[in-house]
């Protein structure tokens, strides 16, 4: 596993300059997947309660609809949500050090993520698969299939692994691998001034 990880991390460092940005374009694509399903989640799940309250029809299957989409809004926005930093961040330690050792304490955090995010998306890529092959469905009627959002997972963790190793490139040689996350709009401060 290892082997495969490491002779992935040269494959992109010596494609950066192509791998970059087609990863920005998968996460944001992604991303748009994400939202666009979160927000057919939160209608699916509003028509179930009118449904099931005013109208005493609930709708088939929309427990396990809704719960089967959930890995996918997560994991398809999870790399997205690693090149914005807009994760919760415990910097707490790493605000406390020189910028240069900070530096490397975040690299060697991003290379042992590498190798964590490598093994649960091989893993995740068993179970999906293993789904995929035994048609694997829900337990009740609609009988959903099971593949299609446990196969959101090694996309993910994959995805970000690949973002990570990116990150590294880009702190270790700045002028070399730039920063391929996307650009951001200037955030708006609460209680700023105007």
């Amino acid at each position: 596993m290892a082997g495969i990880v490491l002779a992935a991390m040269i494959v992109i460092a010596v494609g950066a300059r192509l791998i970059g940005p087609t990863v920005r374009i998968v996460e944001q694509v992604l991303l748009a997947g994400s939202v666009v399903i979160m927000l057919f989640v939160m209608a699916f799940v509003g028509a179930e309660v009118v449904m099931r309250y005013v109208f005493r029809a609930p709708i088939e299957g929309h427990l396990e609809g809704s719960e089967l989409l959930a890995p996918v809004i997560v994991f398809f926005a999870f790399s997205y949500t690693q090149a914005t930093h807009g994760h919760v961040g415990m910097d707490l330690v790493l605000d406390l050090m020189a910028p240069g050792a900070r530096r490397w304490a975040t690299v060697a955090t991003l290379i042992a993520s590498i190798f964590i995010c490598a093994i649960f998306a091989w893993f995740s890529y068993k179970l999906a698969y293993q789904q995929w092959d035994y048609d694997g469905v829900t337990a009740s009627p609609p009988y959903y299939k099971t593949w299609p959002a446990a196969a959101s997972l090694p996309i993910g963790y994959a995805l970000c692994a690949v973002r990570m190793f990116l990150q590294v490139l880009n702190l270790v040689a700045p002028d070399s691998y730039p920063d391929y996350a996307p650009a951001l709009p200037e955030a708006e401060h609460i209680g700023g001034p105007e």
